[in-house]
């Protein structure tokens, strides 16, 4: 079978329909186009038949796209899968399927050479411009057959023009309204267009020196299509003179204020002495004032930390949780509970325990009647490590363990990777040592009892490992 160049979507359907309602097997067809070499039967019209095929939507959605691959062997991939759909409907479903995989690959291609089409086609103007109806035309050589599918985007996007768009395997004109193909061309002399230079000139305007990224440049506009667009013959000059476009923005930059680290100095003078002191009424009331950052102007309330000032073990955690919020007290609600149980199987007295978060107001966001918990931004976090910094000073704890990726964040400056950091002894600028271990609330979204029974034991190992560092430092 020898699919046409021109309206090749609706002859191969046609010739589908037929041949697969005369139950003609895949291995019994030779597909091809106008490209490929005539075989023995394929002047044979296909089988004609007035039944009515039904097959998937999506089906049919990936065909009227795999049609316009350039690959040769494409109507025959078509052909075996529809075949393979009268037995199998739900064969679309499958996704480790490799002539399905093979289908996907080939409509992404031939979608993104339409999107190419239409963002690098550029027409030249034919004839006057004094014309009632102005004629243009553009040469393009596209990766794939996407000239009669793509026509209908320019039709609708230059209605008010007659254009053609040559390329070597179909032309495509529009005139008067209407659009036609016919047999593709070799390049013509096209003249240039007098907007060209304006064109140019605003495309050197608009380049960003500071943001120039070759590769990903051309993986967008890739070098083929350059010598059909007026603007490429600018690329090389402006890629060449981007460091020093840069050097002379950055020059001209208005500058920032120094940091006027006095400012600084003058607020921590501003604490009282108490706070240093270890005195837990003057902390919790200076926390509770805290409008460092944003979030206090949500929450209901700080929640400060608690637990003995001479501690020997504190426990930091991520935010307070809704119940916390309304509470004003850490580790209360949900995961808390579920804490307490662990703290309960670790051996450890959280009544001596100096328990606190890294950031003090709940983040969240309303749903209804419901608040949802949010993760602290990297400057909240910031912002509320003056607290966290503030509550270390006056409990001067002998271990630390830190719950969570917004506790580890706050006290060793990283809080990625906790599944692989969990267990390990990381040092402070002091010499405290901070043990990182999960929160309780990852506990909590974890649906399989047995990953969570089993995440549930590495929290109890990592608690019972930074009370013994606690225990045996105090000896």
């Amino acid at each position: 079978m020898t699919m046409p160049m021109i309206g090749t979507a609706q002859a191969w359907r046609d010739a589908a329909r037929g041949l697969i309602n005369a139950n003609v097997a895949p291995c019994d067809v030779s597909w091809g186009d106008e490209t490929t070499p005539a075989g023995l039967w394929d002047s044979l019209p296909p089988p004609r038949t007035d039944k009515v095929l039904t097959v998937p939507k999506e089906f049919i959605s990936i065909a009227r796209s795999v049609v316009w691959h350039s690959d040769p062997s494409r109507f025959a991939l078509l052909y075996r899968v529809l075949w393979r759909l009268r037995d199998t409907p739900h064969l679309l479903s499958d996704r480790a399927d490799p002539e399905l995989a093979q289908l996907r690959r080939m409509e992404k291609n031939v979608h993104r050479c339409q999107h190419k089409m239409k963002a690098f086609v550029r027409f030249r103007e034919l004839g006057s411009p004094e014309d009632p109806r102005r004629s243009f035309a553009a040469w393009f050589e596209p990766s794939h057959f996407t000239v009669e599918p793509t026509a209908p985007f320019f039709a609708r996007r230059f209605g008010d023009m007659d254009w053609r768009i040559i390329t070597p395997s179909v032309t495509a004109s529009f005139v008067d309204g209407k659009i036609a193909f016919s047999a593709g061309q070799s390049k013509p002399p096209l003249p240039e267009d007098a907007s060209e230079q304006l064109w140019t000139t605003y495309f050197r305007n608009i380049f960003n020196p500071a943001r120039v990224k070759v590769k990903a440049m051309q993986s967008e506009m890739p070098k083929k299509y350059w010598k059909n667009m007026p603007e490429a013959a600018a690329i090389p000059d402006l890629i060449a003179s981007a460091p020093a476009r840069v050097r002379a923005m950055n020059e001209a930059a208005p500058t920032l204020p120094p940091l006027r680290v006095e400012k600084v100095q003058q607020q921590l003078a501003r604490l009282p002495e108490s706070v240093w002191s270890g005195d837990a009424d003057a902390l919790r009331a200076e926390i509770s004032a805290c409008t460092r950052c944003p979030l206090h102007c949500h929450a209901t309330q700080a929640v400060h930390g608690e637990g003995p000032m001479d501690a020997p073990l504190m426990i930091v955690g991520e935010q307070p949780g809704d119940t916390e919020d309304l509470a004003g007290r850490p580790f209360v609600g949900p995961a808390g509970k579920l804490f307490d149980e662990i703290c309960a199987k670790a051996d450890v007295d959280r009544s001596r325990a100096y328990v606190t978060n890294a950031v003090k107001h709940f983040k969240f966001i309303p749903r209804g009647k419901r608040r949802i918990h949010q993760q602290p931004s990297t400057t909240e976090i910031e912002q509320c490590k003056w607290w966290l910094d503030a509550e270390r000073t006056a409990v001067q704890p002998r271990a630390i363990i830190a719950l969570g990726a917004s506790a580890a964040q706050s006290l060793t400056g990283n809080g990625e990777g906790i599944g692989k950091r969990r267990g390990k002894v990381h040092l402070l600028d002091d010499g405290t040592p901070v043990v990182l271990s999960f929160h309780p609330s990852y506990l909590l979204r974890l649906r399989d009892p047995v990953a969570r029974q089993e995440a549930s034991e590495l929290l109890r190992l990592d608690l019972t490992r930074a009370h013994q560092l606690a225990q045996n430092i105090s000896v």
